[in-house]
């Protein structure tokens, strides 16, 4: 930073930037460096057979993430840093074989995607949305009132992952009086919720499953039909983690069957594309993955990335390693 306060851009051809960014990240980085971003197409191979033995940190803001077979083309990678709290995009696997050290932005949204969570959660359930509807298009004078909905207060909630953001939800869950349970890998010490032994055994036991869990290979279809089954049709799922985690095909299969109750998404399998099929359900509420999507909470992810990358520049650590970086 200079003398006058403005900050001074550093230019550097060992970062290299792997897009798109979220927006407030690509500001907030401008204002600080200048750096090189990895082209797609046929330049892509072109750029990296020119300049991978440069780059020493990569940042990632989502997918594209870095695969393998893009950390082999940098021999000299040393760190990730990761605007986001998931980290699927990235191998992980291939960055610990590779003392590659990888970074995240925990805690700063941990709030803000449990409110998005408990709001997919009255929404569905209460039907604000269809009842929203139903007044836009007149249907309120020419049919007369709206149907019942379904009461929030009092429910059993299974949360799927009790970390920081499922932590989280369950603090709010527990303001209208919802027995909270839970599924981990393992049991939370500490924790004064019920647990489950599997994630079929806890959708059997509520009402609504909220999905909160990480999106790594270790979680893929996690939910799968018979979880849904499990869940039944008077059962509610709330999907604020990964789409990939969810049995996609069997959930709107169920859905158009009877077979659940209602579903609120914010993440699907194939984004930004959703099936077409969920569009006409009212038992259906869905969000553009917005479940961290404030300002406030946008810029704080942005500098918890920034200052990852500044520690790793100037000391070789990283202020929040999903994985430390091993020292050269």
């Amino acid at each position: 930073m200079g003398e006058d306060g403005t900050v001074t851009v550093q230019k550097s051809n060992e970062l290299l930037g792997i897009g798109p960014f979220e927006p407030t990240f690509k500001s907030e980085l401008a204002k600080r460096y200048e750096f090189r971003t990895l082209p797609a197409g046929p330049a892509r191979t072109e750029f990296l057979t020119e300049h991978g033995a440069e780059i020493r940190v990569v940042l990632t803001s989502g997918g594209p993430g870095a695969d393998a077979d893009t950390m082999a083309a940098l021999p000299n990678l040393q760190a990730i840093v990761n605007n986001g709290a998931g980290v699927d995009a990235i191998d992980l696997d291939a960055a610990k074989r590779r003392g590659i050290g990888v970074s995240n932005t925990p805690d700063v949204l941990s709030d803000t995607v449990a409110d998005t969570a408990l709001g997919l959660i009255l929404m569905t359930l209460r039907r604000f949305g269809a009842a929203d509807r139903y007044v836009r298009a007149g249907r309120w004078a020419t049919d007369g009132p709206f149907g019942y909905a379904r009461d929030v207060s009092g429910l059993q909630v299974g949360i799927l992952g009790l970390g920081r953001i499922g932590s989280a939800i369950a603090t709010r869950l527990r303001g209208f009086d919802c027995a909270i349970a839970y599924h981990n890998r393992h049991r939370v010490d500490g924790s004064p919720y019920r647990y489950a032994e599997s994630a079929a055994e806890l959708a059997e036991s509520v009402d609504v499953l909220v999905v909160a869990t990480t999106g790594d290979g270790g979680t893929h279809h996690l939910v799968d039909r018979a979880v849904l089954q499990a869940l039944g049709p008077d059962g509610y799922l709330v999907n604020i983690a990964r789409g990939s985690v969810v049995d996609q095909d069997a959930l709107v299969e169920l859905l158009r069957g009877g077979g659940l109750g209602g579903a609120g998404l914010d993440v699907f399998a194939d984004e930004p594309h959703v099936p077409a099929e969920l569009f006409t359900m009212d038992n259906v509420v869905l969000f553009p993955h917005i479940g961290s999507a404030t300002a406030r909470t946008r810029k704080a992810m942005a500098l918890l990335a920034i200052r990852n990358l500044d520690s790793y520049l100037r000391s070789g650590e990283l202020v929040t390693p999903v994985l430390p970086p091993v020292r050269r």
